[in-house]
């Protein structure tokens, strides 16, 4: 059995959620012999040039970095494998070629953000919020040869509030993942790891990447799936509505970040409703309360400041379908 010191590992990884594990691990005292991210690109109106968080934190610790532009390079193969690591782990990466998953002898190991084998895909923090589950989770699984099938090495469950956005589960579930991740380690550097199959049924639920209609909000959906779509989307990339002027041929963009879901009888759709300071949306089952948004051209604003500076009562949604 190996001590956690000489369990060399690489880590995989980009976004901030990444970080979170990888300083995990590394504060639990796990040997990191490389981070491998996407290259440097320029990003914003400047178009500086943006490292990504998992690159500034491995720059932080004086970790060593490796930043390949094609991952079936000759060059990075060669690079990686003179790292002698033991294990892979990947969070929030890119697709790996074969080669490089079957590279370290104990295995490559990914972090998913559901319970699989429910939900797999690009996002399954939003589809799990969307679709108004209540339970979700991590999965540690071995990669293999088709994207979130292989073995799961360890799950962990978590809840999800009634009112919960996905970005509010999503900064929950990094502490959730960095626990379950070295876990894994840890059943992994003492040789205890008994993965099992993945089991699809009929009832299987996938996590495909949204693509702006999957954000349109479908008024004739219920008050309960309008809120949960609209949980599901936020703060990234939004649900959205399409809005009319009544008297012009001015159309306009609305993005909606929070909402509050208020069921009862005898609703209309497709108008506004402003009570005292609120700005409500009926629809066939109830109304949904718009608290916080973001109309196109504008930054997001409560509908308190919202409604100060807009005539809503001059405006109605577009294409109700």
């Amino acid at each position: 059995m190996k001590q956690k010191e000489d369990l060399r590992i690489v880590f995989m990884g980009t976004p901030e959620f990444a970080v979170t594990i990888l300083d995990r691990i590394v504060s639990d005292g796990y040997n990191v012999v490389g981070c491998v991210t996407v290259p440097d690109k320029p990003a914003g109106r400047g178009q500086k040039i943006h490292e990504s968080a998992v690159k500034q934190y491995a720059a932080e610790k004086n970790l060593n970095i490796l930043q390949p532009e094609k991952l079936k390079s000759p060059e990075f193969i060669e690079e990686l494998s003179q790292l002698h690591a033991d294990v892979f782990v990947v969070v929030a990466f890119r697709m790996l070629p074969e080669v490089i998953w079957k590279m370290p002898p104990l295995g490559t190991f990914n972090l998913h953000g559901s319970l699989l084998p429910n939900y797999r895909g690009a996002a399954p923090i939003n589809w799990a919020v969307i679709n108004g589950e209540t339970e979700t989770g991590v999965t540690t699984f071995f990669l293999n040869e088709e994207i979130d099938t292989g073995e799961i090495i360890l799950q962990e469950k978590m809840s999800i509030g009634e009112n919960e956005t996905a970005g509010e589960v999503h900064d929950r579930m990094m502490y959730l993942g960095a626990q379950t991740v070295v876990a894994t380690l840890d059943l992994i550097q003492r040789g205890n790891t008994s993965p099992e199959k993945q089991v699809t049924t009929h009832a299987f639920r996938p996590a495909p990447k949204l693509f702006r209609e999957d954000c349109k909000i479908n008024l004739n959906c219920s008050a309960q799936e309008v809120h949960n779509q609209v949980r599901g989307l936020s703060p990234y990339p939004a649900a959205w509505i399409l809005l009319k002027h009544s008297t012009s041929e001015i159309k306009k963009t609305l993005k909606i970040y929070k909402t509050i879901c208020h069921i009862e009888k005898g609703s209309y759709t497709g108008k506004f409703l402003k009570e005292n300071k609120q700005l409500f949306l009926p629809l066939e089952d109830g109304k949904i309360e718009i608290v916080e948004l973001q109309l196109e051209g504008k930054k997001r604003m409560t509908a308190q400041d919202f409604l100060q500076g807009f005539p809503v009562e001059e405006w109605e949604v577009d294409e109700l379908t």
